[in-house]
């Protein structure tokens, strides 16, 4: 076995698919390829998987993520049509307008979930900016990007587990989970920065994350209430729903929990505003001429 091979885990009865990211004697560090998940294991305890087996973008093509992606869609064109409706009967004119969603920072211990999280941002025209971050340099990362690009989104994400054989120590320390104290330094740090939950607000956590010690640091949303795995692109599809809620609107995750492939067992939050705005009238493109 090798760095970079697509495995499970023996003990586990193999339901969750790994990639190596490195081996140290006779352990493998490994990062979930479907779930946001990062663990360990003996490599006696791995088995390899055929590389033909693991789709480019693992789940994003499963069922139910496609149905969130298209719920997503769909409730854009519906806001869409209740703008226009309200211009056209308060100017009984055919008035456009222009929409202004709020923009996202997305930043992601896992590089590869990263580039996906941006092809969907721009697919559903969402407007963000993603940088690949350790974990533990998240914190470090948002003091220095936040005054740089000033979202109304950020999404703090990566990797997380409960750790084995911390004796003493139950699911309520974070000394028990192998990021989520450093999702927390990441929550406190932007928090710092914007006390006020409506005018930035944060998605942050992975699989099995502290969802209490995440909401106590300042986050609306995050993972995981029930310390299950999440879907790798959950966190992304709350931010994207967000981007495209009015301000005169408030959301709470009874009203999204439809979009996530992992539901309330996976993410939770706050009642929170959106951060779409609608401006009039449309903006015209008017083109030079000499």
């Amino acid at each position: 076995m090798r760095q970079g091979d697509f495995v499970t885990r023996k003990s586990y009865g193999g339901d969750v698919m790994f990639k190596i990211e490195r081996i140290e004697q006779l352990k493998a560090i490994l990062r979930g390829v479907d779930y946001r998940l990062l663990a360990d294991a003996p490599l006696v305890d791995l088995t390899i998987s055929n590389p033909t087996d693991v789709m480019d973008h693992p789940r994003s093509s499963s069922p139910e993520f496609r149905e969130s992606l298209r719920r997503l869609a769909v409730s854009q064109v519906q806001l869409q049509e209740k703008n226009q409706l309200s211009i056209n009967h308060k100017q009984n004119t055919n008035k456009t307008y222009f929409e202004v969603p709020g923009k996202v920072l997305h930043l992601d211990g896992d590089p590869t979930y990263l580039r996906k999280s941006m092809q969907i941002y721009g697919e559903l025209r969402v407007p963000a900016e993603g940088f690949y971050i350790p974990e533990a340099q998240m914190a470090d990362a948002l003091h220095r990007l936040l005054p740089q690009i000033k979202p109304d989104i950020v999404v703090v994400t990566g990797h997380d587990g409960i750790l084995k054989q911390r004796k003493g120590r139950g699911p309520s320390n974070l000394s028990s989970y192998k990021n989520s104290q450093n999702f927390v330094n990441a929550v406190q740090i932007a928090r710092q920065y914007e006390r006020n939950r409506d005018s930035m607000i944060i998605v942050a956590g992975a699989c099995q994350s502290h969802f209490e010690a995440l909401l106590r640091a300042g986050a609306n949303f995050a993972s995981s209430p029930a310390r299950i795995l999440i879907h790798a692109l959950d966190p992304l599809c709350i931010a994207a729903k967000l981007s495209y809620t009015s301000v005169k609107d408030t959301i709470s995750m009874l009203d999204i929990v439809d979009l996530t492939v992992t539901g309330l067992d996976g993410l939770g939050g706050v009642e929170t505003r959106g951060s779409y705005r609608m401006g009039v009238p449309g903006i015209q493109h008017l083109e030079d001429h000499d």
